[in-house]
Protein backbone atom coordinates (compact mmCIF):
# COMPACT_ATOMS: atom_id res chain seq x y z
CA UNK A 1 0.00 0.00 0.00
CA UNK A 2 1.34 3.52 -0.67
CA UNK A 3 0.19 7.27 -0.47
CA UNK A 4 0.99 8.86 -4.06
CA UNK A 5 2.78 12.07 -3.96
CA UNK A 6 -0.12 14.00 -5.92
CA UNK A 7 -2.03 14.15 -2.71
CA UNK A 8 -0.02 16.93 -1.13
CA UNK A 9 -1.85 19.84 -1.53
CA UNK A 10 -5.15 18.11 -2.14
CA UNK A 11 -7.83 20.54 -0.15
CA UNK A 12 -11.40 19.16 1.20
CA UNK A 13 -14.01 21.63 2.58
CA UNK A 14 -15.38 24.41 3.26
CA UNK A 15 -17.31 22.56 5.58
CA UNK A 16 -19.72 24.99 7.88
CA UNK A 17 -20.80 23.57 11.30
CA UNK A 18 -23.05 25.88 14.11
CA UNK A 19 -21.65 25.25 17.57
CA UNK A 20 -23.86 25.14 20.16
CA UNK A 21 -23.95 24.72 24.22
CA UNK A 22 -25.29 21.08 24.01
CA UNK A 23 -21.60 20.10 22.16
CA UNK A 24 -19.59 22.38 24.38
CA UNK A 25 -21.20 21.15 27.59
CA UNK A 26 -21.25 17.34 26.08
CA UNK A 27 -17.63 17.74 25.44
CA UNK A 28 -16.66 18.87 28.74
CA UNK A 29 -18.52 16.30 30.82
CA UNK A 30 -16.75 13.48 28.82
CA UNK A 31 -13.35 14.59 29.97
CA UNK A 32 -15.35 14.82 33.36
CA UNK A 33 -15.16 18.27 33.92
CA UNK A 34 -16.82 19.66 36.62
CA UNK A 35 -15.89 23.57 36.49
CA UNK A 36 -19.05 25.22 36.18
CA UNK A 37 -17.90 27.44 33.30
CA UNK A 38 -18.05 24.54 31.12
CA UNK A 39 -21.83 24.47 31.71
CA UNK A 40 -23.67 26.94 33.25
CA UNK A 41 -26.08 28.74 30.21
CA UNK A 42 -26.71 31.78 32.44
CA UNK A 43 -23.03 32.94 32.91
CA UNK A 44 -22.20 36.56 30.44
CA UNK A 45 -20.91 34.60 27.26
CA UNK A 46 -22.36 31.71 27.31
CA UNK A 47 -20.65 28.46 28.40
CA UNK A 48 -17.34 28.08 27.93
CA UNK A 49 -15.49 26.19 25.09
CA UNK A 50 -12.54 23.64 26.32
CA UNK A 51 -9.41 24.70 24.48
CA UNK A 52 -8.76 21.19 22.70
CA UNK A 53 -12.75 21.20 21.77
CA UNK A 54 -12.01 22.50 18.32
CA UNK A 55 -10.94 18.75 17.42
CA UNK A 56 -14.62 17.88 17.17
CA UNK A 57 -15.54 20.39 14.26
CA UNK A 58 -12.28 19.61 12.77
CA UNK A 59 -12.96 15.97 12.22
CA UNK A 60 -15.55 15.88 9.53
CA UNK A 61 -12.47 17.44 7.05
CA UNK A 62 -10.16 14.74 8.39
CA UNK A 63 -12.33 12.46 7.27
CA UNK A 64 -13.06 14.22 3.79
CA UNK A 65 -9.26 14.24 2.85
CA UNK A 66 -9.14 10.45 3.90
CA UNK A 67 -11.72 9.64 2.17
CA UNK A 68 -10.68 11.72 -1.13
CA UNK A 69 -7.30 11.40 -1.56
CA UNK A 70 -5.79 7.84 -0.05
CA UNK A 71 -6.17 4.58 -1.78
CA UNK A 72 -8.67 1.78 -0.58
CA UNK A 73 -7.53 0.29 2.80
CA UNK A 74 -5.49 2.40 4.39
CA UNK A 75 -7.48 5.13 6.17
CA UNK A 76 -8.27 2.63 8.72
CA UNK A 77 -4.56 2.37 9.51
CA UNK A 78 -4.31 5.97 10.66
CA UNK A 79 -3.44 6.72 14.16
CA UNK A 80 -2.88 9.84 15.59
CA UNK A 81 1.07 11.37 16.08
CA UNK A 82 1.39 15.24 16.44
CA UNK A 83 -0.73 17.79 17.01
CA UNK A 84 -0.74 21.84 16.64
CA UNK A 85 -3.23 23.90 17.54
CA UNK A 86 -3.43 27.55 17.15
CA UNK A 87 -6.32 29.21 18.86
CA UNK A 88 -6.78 32.82 17.89
CA UNK A 89 -9.75 33.08 20.30
CA UNK A 90 -12.06 30.03 21.46
CA UNK A 91 -15.23 28.99 19.78
CA UNK A 92 -18.50 29.90 21.07
CA UNK A 93 -22.09 28.44 21.25
CA UNK A 94 -23.78 30.14 18.31
CA UNK A 95 -20.51 30.53 16.15
CA UNK A 96 -20.80 29.86 12.89
CA UNK A 97 -17.70 28.11 11.47
CA UNK A 98 -16.53 27.38 8.23
CA UNK A 99 -13.40 24.91 8.10
CA UNK A 100 -10.84 24.00 5.03
CA UNK A 101 -8.60 21.47 4.97
CA UNK A 102 -5.06 21.12 3.03
CA UNK A 103 -2.41 18.43 2.66
CA UNK A 104 -0.11 19.94 3.75
CA UNK A 105 2.71 17.60 4.21
CA UNK A 106 3.71 13.62 3.54
CA UNK A 107 6.90 12.19 4.46
CA UNK A 108 8.57 8.25 4.64
CA UNK A 109 8.89 6.98 8.06
CA UNK A 110 9.82 3.84 9.47
CA UNK A 111 6.87 2.85 10.81
CA UNK A 112 4.60 3.93 8.02
CA UNK A 113 3.64 7.36 5.95
CA UNK A 114 3.27 10.57 7.65
CA UNK A 115 1.13 13.38 6.50
CA UNK A 116 -0.26 16.19 8.10
CA UNK A 117 -3.02 18.09 7.64
CA UNK A 118 -3.58 21.80 7.86
CA UNK A 119 -7.13 22.95 8.96
CA UNK A 120 -7.92 26.42 9.28
CA UNK A 121 -11.06 27.55 10.59
CA UNK A 122 -13.15 31.44 10.30
CA UNK A 123 -16.02 32.36 11.86
CA UNK A 124 -19.28 33.97 10.01
CA UNK A 125 -17.10 37.71 9.57
CA UNK A 126 -14.33 35.94 8.19
CA UNK A 127 -12.00 36.20 11.03
CA UNK A 128 -9.92 33.00 11.87
CA UNK A 129 -10.77 31.34 14.61
CA UNK A 130 -8.27 28.19 15.20
CA UNK A 131 -5.38 26.98 13.11
CA UNK A 132 -4.34 23.05 13.22
CA UNK A 133 -1.50 21.09 11.97
CA UNK A 134 -2.93 17.08 12.45
CA UNK A 135 -0.20 14.94 11.96
CA UNK A 136 -1.49 11.13 11.03
CA UNK A 137 0.95 8.05 10.87
CA UNK A 138 -0.22 5.27 8.45
CA UNK A 139 1.33 2.34 10.03
CA UNK A 140 2.67 -0.17 7.63
CA UNK A 141 1.99 2.21 4.74
CA UNK A 142 4.55 3.12 2.24
CA UNK A 143 4.85 6.38 0.24
CA UNK A 144 5.96 8.64 -2.48
CA UNK A 145 8.13 11.47 -1.48
CA UNK A 146 7.27 14.57 -2.84
CA UNK A 147 10.48 16.12 -4.27
CA UNK A 148 10.32 19.72 -2.73
CA UNK A 149 10.30 18.18 0.85
CA UNK A 150 13.63 19.32 3.22
CA UNK A 151 15.22 17.77 6.09
CA UNK A 152 14.00 21.21 8.06
CA UNK A 153 10.69 21.22 7.44
CA UNK A 154 10.51 17.23 8.59
CA UNK A 155 12.20 18.43 11.63
CA UNK A 156 9.48 20.97 12.13
CA UNK A 157 6.78 18.55 11.25
CA UNK A 158 8.12 16.73 14.67
CA UNK A 159 10.42 14.29 12.88
CA UNK A 160 12.77 13.83 15.45
CA UNK A 161 14.29 10.66 16.85
CA UNK A 162 11.97 8.37 18.66
CA UNK A 163 13.61 7.94 21.84
CA UNK A 164 12.93 10.28 24.70
CA UNK A 165 15.20 12.52 26.26
CA UNK A 166 15.83 12.36 29.30
CA UNK A 167 14.16 15.78 31.33
CA UNK A 168 14.20 17.46 34.84
CA UNK A 169 11.97 16.12 37.57
CA UNK A 170 8.36 17.53 37.19
CA UNK A 171 6.80 20.34 39.13
CA UNK A 172 3.59 18.28 39.40
CA UNK A 173 1.97 14.89 38.70
CA UNK A 174 -1.68 13.95 38.85
CA UNK A 175 -3.63 10.37 38.20
CA UNK A 176 -6.36 10.09 35.86
CA UNK A 177 -8.19 6.73 35.42
CA UNK A 178 -9.52 5.65 32.25
CA UNK A 179 -12.52 4.32 32.46
CA UNK A 180 -13.79 1.37 30.26
CA UNK A 181 -16.44 3.17 28.61
CA UNK A 182 -14.66 6.41 28.15
CA UNK A 183 -13.98 5.86 24.35
CA UNK A 184 -17.49 5.21 23.64
CA UNK A 185 -18.83 8.49 25.46
CA UNK A 186 -16.00 10.94 24.24
CA UNK A 187 -17.03 9.42 20.68
CA UNK A 188 -20.60 9.99 21.27
CA UNK A 189 -20.25 13.39 23.12
CA UNK A 190 -16.99 14.87 20.85
CA UNK A 191 -18.91 13.58 17.78
CA UNK A 192 -15.76 11.68 16.14
CA UNK A 193 -16.34 8.80 15.51
CA UNK A 194 -13.69 5.94 14.35
CA UNK A 195 -14.27 2.28 14.44
CA UNK A 196 -10.30 1.71 16.13
CA UNK A 197 -11.48 3.39 19.34
CA UNK A 198 -14.85 1.45 20.45
CA UNK A 199 -15.04 -1.51 17.88
CA UNK A 200 -12.29 -4.26 19.25
CA UNK A 201 -12.87 -6.41 15.62
CA UNK A 202 -11.80 -3.24 13.66
CA UNK A 203 -9.28 -2.60 16.23
CA UNK A 204 -8.06 -5.99 16.18
CA UNK A 205 -8.22 -5.57 11.93
CA UNK A 206 -6.01 -2.17 11.84
CA UNK A 207 -3.34 -4.04 13.23
CA UNK A 208 -4.31 -2.72 17.07
CA UNK A 209 -3.87 -5.07 20.23
CA UNK A 210 -7.40 -4.10 21.53
CA UNK A 211 -9.55 -0.41 21.52
CA UNK A 212 -7.78 2.60 22.30
CA UNK A 213 -8.21 5.64 24.05
CA UNK A 214 -8.65 8.66 21.38
CA UNK A 215 -5.10 10.89 20.92
CA UNK A 216 -7.33 14.15 21.09
CA UNK A 217 -9.01 12.93 24.52
CA UNK A 218 -5.87 11.87 25.82
CA UNK A 219 -4.39 15.12 24.69
CA UNK A 220 -7.50 16.85 26.18
CA UNK A 221 -7.02 15.31 29.78
CA UNK A 222 -3.80 16.35 30.09
CA UNK A 223 -4.78 20.07 29.04
CA UNK A 224 -7.79 19.81 31.73
CA UNK A 225 -5.11 18.86 34.74
CA UNK A 226 -2.32 21.56 33.31
CA UNK A 227 -5.22 24.02 33.96
CA UNK A 228 -5.99 22.65 37.17
CA UNK A 229 -2.68 23.47 38.19
CA UNK A 230 -2.67 27.05 37.10
CA UNK A 231 -3.98 30.13 38.87
CA UNK A 232 -6.44 31.50 36.56
CA UNK A 233 -8.15 27.66 35.98
CA UNK A 234 -10.28 27.40 33.12
CA UNK A 235 -10.44 30.81 31.73
CA UNK A 236 -6.46 30.77 31.08
CA UNK A 237 -5.69 31.98 27.72
CA UNK A 238 -4.29 29.38 25.75
CA UNK A 239 -3.09 30.72 22.89
CA UNK A 240 -1.47 26.95 21.60
CA UNK A 241 -1.09 23.81 21.91
CA UNK A 242 1.76 21.19 20.60
CA UNK A 243 2.51 17.47 21.19
CA UNK A 244 3.25 14.69 19.99
CA UNK A 245 1.70 10.90 20.51
CA UNK A 246 3.69 7.82 22.08
CA UNK A 247 2.40 4.72 23.57
CA UNK A 248 -1.39 4.13 23.05
CA UNK A 249 -4.11 4.33 26.06
CA UNK A 250 -5.49 0.90 27.14
CA UNK A 251 -9.10 0.75 28.40
CA UNK A 252 -9.49 0.33 31.31
CA UNK A 253 -5.99 2.16 32.11
CA UNK A 254 -4.44 4.78 34.09
CA UNK A 255 -2.55 7.87 33.02
CA UNK A 256 -0.21 10.25 35.00
CA UNK A 257 0.28 13.63 33.79
CA UNK A 258 3.05 15.53 34.79
CA UNK A 259 3.73 19.42 33.90
CA UNK A 260 6.55 21.87 34.69
CA UNK A 261 6.26 25.35 36.36
CA UNK A 262 5.65 28.37 33.48
CA UNK A 263 8.33 29.35 31.80
CA UNK A 264 8.58 32.94 29.85
CA UNK A 265 8.72 33.65 26.28
CA UNK A 266 8.22 35.54 23.31
CA UNK A 267 5.09 33.82 22.84
CA UNK A 268 3.66 33.67 26.11
CA UNK A 269 4.18 31.62 29.24
CA UNK A 270 5.53 28.73 28.13
CA UNK A 271 4.35 25.08 30.28
CA UNK A 272 5.72 21.66 29.59
CA UNK A 273 3.88 18.75 30.35
CA UNK A 274 3.46 14.84 28.92
CA UNK A 275 1.13 12.00 29.75
CA UNK A 276 2.30 8.52 30.72
CA UNK A 277 0.58 5.34 30.54
CA UNK A 278 0.36 2.55 33.72
CA UNK A 279 4.39 1.07 32.20
CA UNK A 280 5.43 4.74 32.47
CA UNK A 281 5.86 5.16 28.58
CA UNK A 282 4.54 8.67 27.26
CA UNK A 283 0.80 8.54 25.66
CA UNK A 284 1.57 12.58 24.90
CA UNK A 285 5.38 13.77 24.98
CA UNK A 286 6.79 17.25 24.10
CA UNK A 287 3.81 18.83 24.85
CA UNK A 288 3.33 22.54 25.20
CA UNK A 289 0.47 24.61 26.20
CA UNK A 290 1.58 28.94 25.32
CA UNK A 291 -0.59 31.09 27.32
CA UNK A 292 -1.17 34.62 27.16
CA UNK A 293 0.31 37.41 28.44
Amino acid sequence: MRIPAVVLGATAGPYEQTIDARWLMAYAAALGERAPEYFDTTQSGGVLAHPVFPVCYEWPLVLDVRAGVLPDGIATRGVHATHRLQLHRRPRAGDRLRTVATVAALERRSPGAYLRLRLETSDSTGNPVTTTDYGSLYLGVDCELPPAQTSREAEEDGRSPAAEELRDAPDWSADVPIAPTLAHVYTECARIWNPIHTDRAAALGAGLPDIILHGTATLALAISQTLRHDSRGVRAPVRSITCRFGAMVRLPSRLTVRGWLPEPSARGSVVRFEALVENGRAAVREGQIVFGH
